[in-house]
């Protein structure tokens, strides 16, 4: 067997006691985990099933998509034609029934948790969504090199689009042109639909691109990530566009203020990042720049959690927040995204994918 797939079965069989089978189901969209676990980078797979055993993996896949899991699987994978939901049915009842199965409960409508426990009968159903998410904090070599790839193409990215910035273009065309300028550069597509913010829009978090057009002085706050293969990158930036002027000096050098603080409060959190360190201590590092700076002009602007893991997912489990009982371990790699938020006004945030390794801390 693939070594690398056999490193993440024992990682996750782990973390489930007694479960003897894992069965990871698709929709019409594909379960992360089924990502995770078969690597695969071309394919829909809908509806098809994965079984995981100690030892083993086997998927059962229709005709349609059976060329393209041979051609992808990884050595020791087993793939199982299905022609017809009775012959599916049939090995479902031969792998399942008796048995204790783990199932991804965080995914799996329930009617269809319901059809396999009521079809198949299993001896004991036991949800494993957080034995996977255990499993993917820990990123191996192949891992690193795929998210390490998806931040360089979203670095690259945020350089070259900066030509861009244009009087009058609208946030909805330079997503556009920035998604572009990714896909020319590798990224298999964005990790996230990309979020653009001009001047006030920039105190939103969440704010996604609409019609709003740029002006001179405003802030411009991108958010974006690409993908490389499964993997996902989440890099953030924020720019003050053009000759300013023609705005009111204070609210330059406020904007420029508000940058440097939200900057010094990510490298202070950076440097406190390593092996054995709590997440919400790393929070906490970030949070207290924000709040003490200039007098604690910016107390409570800083209104989201420092960051979260990442991985197959933009967002693939836990990472720093007030609450976080995360014990950081090298392997981890998970965001580092202060910021100020000032309605009316805008907000800065500056976000990187940072490595914990067993010497502190790697931005990727």
């Amino acid at each position: 067997m693939d070594r690398l797939l056999e490193a993440k079965l024992k990682k996750v069989f782990g973390s489930v006691g007694s479960v003897e089978r894992i069965l990871l189901m698709n929709t019409e969209n594909a379960d992360p985990n089924f990502m995770y676990m078969t690597g695969f980078t071309s394919g829909l797979f809908e509806y098809s099933y994965l079984l995981l055993k100690r030892n083993s993996i086997t998927l059962f896949t229709s005709s349609l998509e059976y060329d393209t899991a041979r051609k992808e699987a990884k050595e020791g994978m087993k793939i199982v034609k299905i022609g017809s939901a009775q012959a599916l049915r049939k090995a479902m009842k031969d792998e399942l029934g008796r048995h204790t199965i783990g199932l991804n409960e965080s995914f799996i409508p329930y009617a269809l948790y319901k059809s396999i426990r009521e079809k198949y009968a299993p001896e004991k159903i036991i949800d494993i969504s957080g034995a996977f998410l255990k499993a993917r904090m820990i990123k191996d070599n192949e891992e690193l090199e795929m998210v390490r790839k998806a931040a360089s193409i979203t670095k690259w990215a945020m350089m070259l689009i900066q030509k861009e910035f244009k009087e009058g273009i609208s946030e909805l065309e330079l997503a556009a042109k920035f998604d572009s300028i990714s896909a020319s550069l590798g990224s298999a597509g964005p990790s996230f639909r990309t979020i653009v913010c001009f001047g006030e829009n920039a105190a939103y978090p969440h704010h996604f691109p609409n019609s709003t057009r740029l002006k001179y002085g405003d802030f411009i706050l991108i958010d974006a990530g690409a993908k490389a293969e499964n993997y996902c990158s989440d890099i953030t930036r924020t720019f003050i566009f053009g000759d300013n002027s023609k705005k009111p000096m204070d609210r330059y050098e406020k904007k420029n203020e508000m940058y440097r603080i939200v900057k010094e409060a990510q490298l202070g959190a950076i440097r406190k990042i390593k092996p054995g360190a709590l997440g919400r201590n790393i929070h906490g590092a970030a949070s207290k720049v924000i709040d003490t700076s200039v007098k604690g002009a910016y107390k409570g602007r800083f209104i989201h959690s420092l960051g979260h893991s990442i991985g197959v997912e933009v967002h693939d489990g836990e990472g720093f927040s007030p609450k976080s009982k995360l014990v950081l371990k090298p392997g981890m790699i998970i965001t580092v995204e202060p910021g100020i938020y000032i309605p009316g006004f805008g907000g800065v945030r500056i976000e990187d994918d940072v490595l914990v390794t067993k010497n502190g801390a790697l931005v990727l």
